[in-house]
This record gives C-alpha cells, sequence and structure tokens, in this order.
C-alpha cells in the first residue's frame, strides 16, 4: 500500500515546527507503525534529509515511551494499542495519515514526535513507591488480600506512562496516569503506611508540573492502551481528600494553620 504521511518536524523546544508530507509507498500491510517509520527513515537518510525523530524503547507495548497522535488520536485509531503495536493492516491504500507529537505545556517537544515526559517522573518520585525493609521476599500466603483489591491494583499498575490520557484531554490533564499510580499502592496492605502523605505529595506535584484539571470527559480512558477506568481519578481524589483533611486537622490541633 502507499500512504502519504504530514508529519509534525520541529527541531528543538524552541523552534516554532511545521508539517511536512512524506510519501510511504509499497508499505507491508504486516508492518507496525514503527517499521514503517523506520523504512521512511531509511528513505531519507539515504536522500540525505534528516530522519523523523520519533521515541520507542522495547517495541513491545510495555515501556510506554512511542507514543504519539495519529489523525487526531492518541496512539492511533485502534483501541487498547501502542503504536508499535498498531499495524499498517488497520489503514488503507491511499490513506492520508498525520502524525503529531504529545500536545501539553507539560511535555515540552524535544523534537519532531518526541517530547520531554519527565514531568511523570517526578511525580512518581513525590510519592509512588513503598518503603519496604530489605531482606528476603516475604512468603506469598503470609499477606492475605482480598481477590477484588488485588484485581483492581493490578489493573491500575498496568498503567505504562505514555502520557496518551494528557494528549486526549481537554484540559492536558494527568489525573489517570496519576490516580493509577496512588491506586495501585494505596489497594494493597503495604502500601497503607504512606497512603496519606503519597496522596498529598504527588497531587501537589501534579499541581506543580502545570497540568490541567480533570473535568470528567473521559478521553483519557479511551485512548489509554492499557484500558485503565477513570475509577482510579475518584479514588485519588476520595484519598487526597481524607489525607487532606486529617492534615489540616493535626496541624490545627498542634497550633499551627487551620
Amino acid at each position: 500500500m502507499n500512504l502519504k504521511l504530514n508529519v509534525w518536524r520541529q527541531k528543538n523546544r524552541t523552534d516554532k515546527g511545521r508539517m511536512e508530507t512524506y510519501q510511504a509507498n509499497n508499505v507491508n500491510p504486516d508492518m507496525s507503525f514503527l517499521e514503517m517509520l523506520d523504512v521512511v527513515n531509511e528513505d531519507l537518510i539515504a536522500s540525505g534529509k534528516d530522519p523523523i525523530a520519533f521515541e520507542h524503547d522495547c517495541r513491545e507495548g510495555i515501556c510506554g515511551s512511542c507514543g504519539f497522535v495519529v489523525n487526531g488520536v492518541a496512539h492511533g485509531p485502534e483501541p487498547e494499542t501502542t503504536m508499535c503495536q498498531l499495524h499498517m493492516r488497520h489503514f488503507k491504500d491511499g490513506d492520508e495519515l498525520f502524525l503529531e507529537p504529545w500536545r501539553a505545556k507539560a511535555f515540552p517537544v524535544i523534537k519532531d514526535l518526541i517530547v520531554d515526559r519527565s514531568a511523570f517522573d517526578r511525580i512518581i518520585a513525590a510519592g509512588g513507591y513503598v518503603s519496604a525493609n530489605t531482606g528476603s521476599a516475604p512468603d506469598g500466603n503470609a499477606l492475605q488480600i482480598p481477590k477484588e483489591n488485588a484485581d483492581r491494583a493490578m489493573d491500575a499498575a498496568a498503567c505504562i506512562g505514555c502520557g496518551a490520557c494528557v494528549a486526549a484531554c481537554p484540559n492536558a490533564s494527568a489525573a489517570l496516569f496519576t490516580g493509577a499510580k496512588i491506586s495501585h499502592l494505596g489497594l494493597l496492605p503495604q502500601g497503607q503506611a504512606e497512603r496519606s502523605r503519597r496522596a498529598l505529595r504527588m497531587v501537589a506535584q501534579f499541581n506543580e508540573e502545570l497540568f490541567g484539571s480533570c473535568t470528567n470527559i473521559g478521553e483519557c480512558e479511551a485512548v489509554c492502551p492499557k484500558g485503565i477506568s477513570i475509577e482510579v481519578i475518584a479514588r485519588m481524589n476520595r484519598d487526597y481528600l481524607a489525607a487532606a483533611l486529617t492534615d489540616r486537622g493535626a496541624k490545627k490541633s498542634a497550633g499551627g494553620e487551620a
């Protein structure tokens, strides 16, 4: 098949950027989208032109690094699919495709389709962990966890931090990502000791990174390649509210700010 690609090209963060058009000819339908771009880049390099910059690593839908927007949809038209898992058989001969990076103030463009997602790293560093004594792993049956909680925790832990939720949200909110990271630890016994502090710190960092507020539109859930439910946002809000009220009460009792 032959495709017409309109690709966002931007040299660096300060460059204004622009769309450039390329032809992708003789595309094998069994190629992944990234493999198709590899072939286009080989032709560009052979002709002495700068290849299209896009991020990738595992190419197995695990690392979350390969995302960008195809025809206005984060990760392209197939649900619960990352760019590296999207195959060209889902497109038709003669299709015109528009490729753009994630659009969010908190995700500045580094080059072409690559954005800086280090804001996510800083949210994780603020509280997305549990403190545990080192040593051998405990027996798997030593700590009983209700299956419903374990299932919900595992569903939330599936988040790969790709940023599609931010790109799809009209407010550029990272509520689904932050909610998933807070939820998967808060649902397990190991995460209870730091549950309140985790919610306060991660939400504070979320706000510091200038992500937008969540208004429950649901676009984040629709484009999430791991199908994470917006239920995690409600859980994050509950944990944050409970922690904020407890923290305020403690400060008041200690004679601090009310």
